[in-house]
C-alpha cells in the first residue's frame, strides 16, 4: 500500500530530459514505521516487492546501490552502524551484489537504490529503500518496548516505482512500443473488410469490451492490408479480421503485430485467451518466439 504523491523539483533546464527528470513528477511513496531490530526483515520484505514488481515489466537486469552516511548528519555512529548493517545484510540474504556510494545517503538515514536502464544503457535511479531517524522524531511518534518503556521507531521511505512518470519512459524505451498485451494501452483492434461486416465488428467489440479488454473497430473505408499495416506500425498487439467467412462461421481471424497468421477462433476463446495473457501478466503475445 502506497500513496501517489506530486513531488515538485526546480531542476535546471539542462537538466530536463522527456520523462527520464522533469520538474513535476508522480511518486509511490509509501513509509513503515518499525523498531531498529526489525530494520533488515522489513527492508527484506521492500527490496522482494522491488523484484516482484520489476519482474512482473521484464526487468532483470538492475543495478543495486547501497548509499552510506554523509559528512553532514543526524544521530551517532552508533546508529548509522547498525542502520547501514541492517541495508547490507538485507542485501545479503536477498543474494544481491551491489555497489557502495560513500557518503551519499540522506543526512537522516542511509538508502538503498534501484537503478533500471534505458535502450541506450545510461542507468536511471527508481526504486529506493531509505531508513529516516529523524521524522519519527519530529512528528512525536513512539512505541511500547518489551521493558514497557517508550521508543521512538525508524521510518523506513519506500519509494517501488519511484517516479511514474520516468518508470513510464524507460518501459517505453525497453519495449521499444512494442508492449505486452496486458500493458498495451490498445490490445486489440477489430476491422472489417467491406462494409456488410460493420456490424458483426461492432458486437465482436462490444464482446471484448464487455470482457474488460481495451478494443477498437476499425470501420474505415479502406483496404484490409492497409488497416493492418497501419496497426502494425501502431504496435497494437491483436488485429481481428471479419469477412464474410468469419461471419458464416461466427468467428474471428486473429492476426500479430509481428506478422503472425494465428487462423480462426470464436471471440469466446479469444477473449478468454487474451484474458489469461493479461491475468498472468504474460510478456509474449501468443506464438511468440
Amino acid at each position: 500500500m502506497a500513496e501517489f504523491g506530486s513531488c515538485h523539483r526546480n531542476e535546471p533546464s539542462g537538466s530536463l530530459h522527456g520523462l527520464m527528470r522533469v520538474r513535476g513528477f508522480t511518486q509511490d511513496d509509501a513509509h513503515i514505521f518499525c523498531t531498529e531490530d526489525q530494520i533488515e526483515s522489513e527492508v527484506t520484505s521492500c527490496i522482494k516487492m522491488v523484484y516482484d514488481i520489476y519482474s512482473t515489466f521484464g526487468f532483470t537486469n538492475i543495478a543495486v546501490k547501497l548509499s552510506t552516511r554523509p559528512e553532514n548528519r543526524i544521530g551517532s555512529d552508533e546508529m548509522w552502524d547498525r542502520a547501514e548493517a541492517g541495508l547490507a545484510a538485507a542485501l545479503a540474504h536477498n543474494g544481491l551484489e551491489y555497489e557502495i556510494q560513500e557518503g551519499e545517503g540522506a543526512f537522516y538515514g542511509p538508502k538503498i537504490e534501484f537503478a533500471l536502464r534505458d535502450c541506450l544503457g545510461r542507468e536511471w535511479q527508481c526504486g529506493t529503500v531509505q531508513l529516516d531517524f529523524a521524522l519519527p522524531g519530529r512528528l512525536d511518534a513512539t512505541y511500547v518496548a518489551e521493558d514497557n518503556s517508550r521508543k521512538t521507531p525508524v521510518m523506513i521511505h519506500r519509494a517501488i516505482l519511484g517516479s511514474i512518470e520516468r518508470f513510464i519512459g524507460i518501459i517505453t524505451e525497453e519495449y521499444a512500443g512494442f508492449f505486452p498485451a496486458w500493458l498495451a494501452p490498445t490490445q486489440v483492434v477489430v476491422m472489417n473488410i467491406t462494409d456488410s461486416q460493420s456490424d458483426y465488428v461492432q458486437q465482436v467489440v462490444k464482446t471484448l469490451s464487455d470482457a474488460g479488454l481495451r478494443v477498437k473497430a476499425d470501420l474505415r473505408n479502406e483496404k484490409v492490408g492497409f488497416k493492418i499495416r497501419e496497426h502494425t506500425l501502431r504496435r497494437v498487439p491483436y488485429m481481428l479480421v471479419c469477412g464474410d467467412k468469419e461471419i458464416a462461421e461466427g468467428k474471428v481471424a486473429v492476426r500479430t503485430r509481428k506478422g503472425a497468421d494465428l487462423g480462426s477462433f470464436t471471440v469466446e476463446e479469444f477473449a478468454e485467451i487474451l484474458k489469461n495473457q493479461v491475468r498472468s501478466r504474460e510478456l509474449k503475445l501468443l506464438n511468440e518466439e
